[in-house]
């Protein structure tokens, strides 16, 4: 055994183990309400939009870019409290900001792109209606 391996005995000072894993049961308590929270307001962000969006539609009137800022700001925010792996959660949020950009910069909200919106935040939500989620074994 080379002398960096060798054991080092825990001092007082020194918070061990068993603490730490006690300090990570309490931080998580308050991600998971962060969580939550971030979960809630994206979700309440998304519906504004898309409610501004398919009355647009029934109803035959123009809407301006805001209401998919808000839509797709929402989509940014789920994402981030939502899903748990980093390269798809971030994944998500650049194609959302990016969508949100574009539309900034175009200026102006086509009938196609409404369609385009209600269409796939439908198939979105029955997916999520319909997939069931996996139990932990």
């Amino acid at each position: 055994m080379a002398p960096t391996d060798l054991p080092t005995p825990q001092s007082d000072d020194q918070p061990s183990r068993h603490d730490n894993a006690r300090r990570r049961e309490q931080d998580s308590g308050s991600d998971t309400q962060l969580h939550v929270v971030g979960v809630m307001i994206g979700t309440a962000l998304i519906f504004i939009g898309f409610l501004n969006v398919f009355l647009s539609i029934s109803g035959g009137f123009e809407i301006n870019v805001v209401p998919l800022l808000i839509y797709f700001g929402g989509i940014a925010v789920w994402a981030n409290a939502a899903i748990e792996a980093p390269m798809f959660r971030y994944g998500v949020i650049a194609c959302a900001l990016a969508l949100a950009f574009a539309f900034f910069h175009y200026g102006e909200v086509l009938f196609w792109h409404k369609q385009v919106v209600f269409w796939a935040t439908v198939v979105i939500v029955m997916y999520f209606m319909f997939n069931e989620p996996k139990k932990p074994a």
